[in-house]
């Protein structure tokens, strides 16, 4: 169902305050896989609560773990199933959630049985093919049902024995990082080789650090060769951090509007590569101050004279629609470059842009591997945002200094951050 449009109220003085956006999804999921998969009871604190997490979290119950959830304190404790998957069967609805269907994928191979995942309309137009010939170079009886290369994905699994598999790089790093989570439990040592480029690699160096923390071995050669051994993976206590992603609209929102904001809970020291879009709007005009250490560590932005500038996003991604919102208040064009593989996410981000940037009165160029942002007077419009929670959080930046902008189904944001147009308000409610 479609929520009420929401208007955007812009911001009148500087902004200036502090906020700690709800934990990392992209961390979230990746450890509520390897909890499953651990031997003894993990916990887990600073969980995100959102529909992907929610879909996992539902799907690893379905699957028999035994999960013990704390709301109120965002906590999740996950007694593991030591390398093996309790269910025998299960049909599993991951909704459009990328990080669960193609994680899941990976883990389910592990266990004993038939399983099918599936996903909504916009799921089945999103490709699981490399992920599935990865697995099948290691030995598992799996297939796209509908012979499209997407979902949905039906497999007989009889565990992992060990092995080789090469996959491409270039689609999703979410197949590597499935299928180096899965390694470990396999009965064998695993290789894995990537072949060609690896998109968002933050994101592969993420995944080895958790598997790592619990206690993965893995070794890399030059050039996308990684070795896994047999080790499983031990409990442990986790402590996820606010996601970086998500950080990036309030910085945005310093940059537009002038004043300060500060981020609480990360540095560029974050597991998540997506923290080094400060450096962006930094080469833009921007200043950063970083303070404290750990959990007590913030990262402040002070908006500037903003200046286009040429840019590869390849490997935060994630954060190129932000980024984009950002280039309309520029003087001089913004060149996003390397993101060709953001047009297989929720939606086809780069046509996305192109076109809702166009609607609020822009000259937009729109390339194979992204666009190139001509800033210039916005008009008042209404934001169309795709079911894509990016384009609507990204867009009621632009809201905050252009007077007249609108987002349609601003409930989308629920996908990973259901708390996020209060959060704009109560940081923007002091300078209206």
């Amino acid at each position: 169902m479609v929520s009420p449009p929401r208007h955007i109220v812009p911001v009148t003085e500087p902004l200036a305050g502090s906020i700690r956006p709800p934990g990392s999804k992209s961390l979230t999921n990746r450890a509520l896989v390897l909890a499953a998969l651990a031997r003894g009871e993990t916990r887990l604190s600073g969980v995100l609560n959102s529909i992907d997490t929610r879909v996992m979290l539902d799907s690893l119950s379905e699957l028999g773990f035994d999960i013990h959830e704390g709301p109120e304190t965002a906590t999740v404790r996950i007694s593991g199933g030591g390398g093996s998957v309790p269910a025998e069967s299960a049909i599993l609805d991951l909704h459009n959630s990328g990080t669960s269907i193609r994680f899941l994928t990976a883990m389910l191979c592990l266990g004993s049985g038939h399983f099918t995942l599936d996903g909504n309309s916009r799921m089945r137009q999103r490709p699981i093919a490399d992920l599935v010939e990865g697995l099948r170079g290691l030995g598992v009886e799996i297939s796209c049902v509908a012979q499209t290369g997407c979902p949905p994905v039906s497999l007989s699994a009889n565990g992992l024995a060990g092995g080789s598999s090469t996959l491409p790089g270039d689609t999703s790093s979410q197949f590597l990082s499935g299928l180096l989570m899965a390694a470990p439990c396999a009965a064998g040592p695993v290789t894995l080789s990537v072949d060609g480029p690896l998109v968002s690699r933050p994101y592969i160096d993420m995944t080895l650090a958790l598997m790592s923390r619990m206690q993965a071995r893995v070794t890399e050669e030059p050039g996308g060769t990684f070795h896994i051994s047999p080790t499983g993976y031990q409990a442990c206590e986790l402590d996820i951090e606010p996601d970086a992603t998500s950080a990036s609209y309030f910085l945005a929102a310093a940059a537009v509007c002038g004043g300060h904001v500060t981020i609480e809970g990360l540095d560029r020291n974050a597991l998540q590569g997506d923290i080094a879009f400060v450096e962006c709007l930094e080469r833009m005009g921007c200043t950063v101050e970083e303070s404290g250490r750990g959990a007590d560590a913030s990262i402040t932005l002070s908006g500037g004279q903003l200046t286009g500038i040429d840019v590869d996003m390849n490997s935060i991604s994630d954060t190129a629609q932000t980024l984009a919102v950002v280039a309309a208040f520029a003087v001089g064009p913004t060149r996003i470059r390397g993101i060709a593989h953001a047009r297989l996410k929720e939606t086809d981000r780069v046509a996305a842009m192109v076109t809702e940037l166009g609607r609020l009165g822009l000259e937009i160029d729109e390339h194979d591997d992204g666009l190139t942002v001509h800033p210039g007077p916005l008009r008042p419009a209404e934001i169309q945002t795709y079911d894509d929670h990016r384009m609507a959080m990204s867009f009621a930046v632009a809201g905050l200094a252009a007077p007249g902008i609108v987002i349609t189904d601003p409930d989308c944001t629920h996908k990973t951050y259901p708390g996020f147009f209060d959060d704009l308000d109560r940081l923007c409610g002091a300078s209206r």
